[in-house]
């Protein structure tokens, strides 16, 4: 069946959403339509994904179980989903939760710590197994968590370890043998030391499971030097998977009509450079290739014009500049430089600026539009 004749079969009953019809047929147009949009997804413009998201989030409220688990799993694979109703599904009984929970990349960890603290121990077990679990998100695990959801954790080789997280954990180890023997296994995988000046951090875990488990080997303890992050996370450098992922969550923010002042402020608190990066694309309404293009030539010209434009106060701008995954760290000269320039420019003539930009492709101006700030490095949209 062609997607033509898949998109007719999906809006042909929109009787539905006024109650003029039966239980099957809501639930059939609800898949229908979570079926048409996993097929046309990637050539969807976010007005469009909104109106699937508004359309979607009402039927599930009309249809059983069964036919919001089956959405659920047509969902949880897409890069780019209705985010509103992802949100919604995720915080449904488990059956319906699970899919989503375990492999979307729509949900932030915002989303993730928000259902570890309100929902089940089983919603905790999906996250805890995720191919990927923050610092934030596995500190929420061993604080929210029962045993089992922390020990998914623990064994999930790709779960970020954080020092606040371990030393819970080891707290946690103390009262039960499960975690200490779990944590201890960790040695086994390429464990990094965080820094010399936490080694006492580490001979404090150690020292622990040594207690816990009498069979622990002081060798292997010798070995790893220092069970403690098992990766931190890097302020510099631009990660293509991290920004496709980011991009992603970010138009899912738009989606729910959160990407405000309030979310930059927290992509910039918890160092999620990709996020700030990807705000600055979509508020803007610039391809994100420019974005990657003037994080790529240390560009500190445009993205102080494109911030500036956008209404942003001094202090956030501050921080968002400083959290951004630019090729190289910006030193404290660059930080200084750019929030200097930021505040000696109007926010009009901002954004007279960046709309020259736009309108000639963010090809190079000439040297007499721009009296406060370097000249931006050629690019092309």
């Amino acid at each position: 069946m062609s997607e033509f004749d898949e998109g007719r079969r999906a809006f042909a009953s929109f009787r539905v959403l006024n109650g003029e019809d039966s239980h099957s047929e809501r639930d059939q147009l609800f898949r229908n339509m979570a079926k048409l949009f996993s097929f046309v997804s990637d050539r969807c413009d976010d007005e469009q994904v909104v109106q699937y998201d508004e359309a979607l989030c009402l039927l599930a409220e009309l249809v059983e179980v069964e036919a919001r688990a089956h959405v659920a799993k047509i969902l949880a694979p897409l890069q780019r989903a209705p985010g509103t109703v992802v949100v919604k599904l995720a915080n449904d009984d488990i059956e319906v939760a699970r899919p989503l929970l375990e492999f979307s990349n729509v949900l932030s960890d915002d989303d993730l710590i928000d259902i570890i603290e309100k929902q089940s121990e089983a919603h905790r077990v999906a996250i805890a197994g995720r191919a990927t679990v923050t610092e934030r998100v596995g500190e929420a695990i061993v604080e929210h968590g029962d045993s089992s959801s922390v020990i998914k954790f623990v064994r999930n080789a790709n779960a970020e370890i954080g020092r606040t997280t371990l030393e819970k954990l080891v707290a946690r180890a103390s009262q039960d043998a499960a975690i200490a023997e779990d944590l201890r296994n960790r040695a086994e995988i390429d464990w990094k030391s965080l820094r010399g000046e936490i080694d006492s951090v580490a001979d404090r875990v150690m020292e622990t499971l040594g207690e816990v488990d009498g069979r622990f080997d002081p060798v292997t303890a010798g070995k790893v030097n220092a069970v403690v992050y098992k990766r931190m996370r890097n302020r510099a450098g631009f990660n293509a998977q991290e920004w496709k992922v980011a991009y992603n969550q970010v138009r899912a923010l738009t989606d729910r009509k959160q990407l405000d002042d309030r979310a930059l402020a927290r992509f910039a608190r918890f160092g999620y450079g990709h996020h700030a990066a990807a705000a600055i694309a979509v508020m803007l309404r610039v391809a994100p290739e420019i974005v990657v293009k003037w994080l790529a030539s240390q560009d500190y010209a445009a993205v102080t014009v494109a911030l500036r434009a956008s209404g942003l106060q001094s202090d956030l701008f501050g921080a968002i500049a400083s959290t951004l995954p630019w090729r190289d760290l910006p030193t404290q000269g660059h930080q200084d430089m750019m929030v200097n320039r930021f505040e000696a420019l109007d926010e009009e003539e901002a954004r007279n600026i960046f709309e020259l930009w736009r309108a000639h492709s963010f090809r190079r101006r000439s040297a007499a539009a721009s009296a406060h700030m370097h000249e931006p490095q050629a690019m092309t949209a």
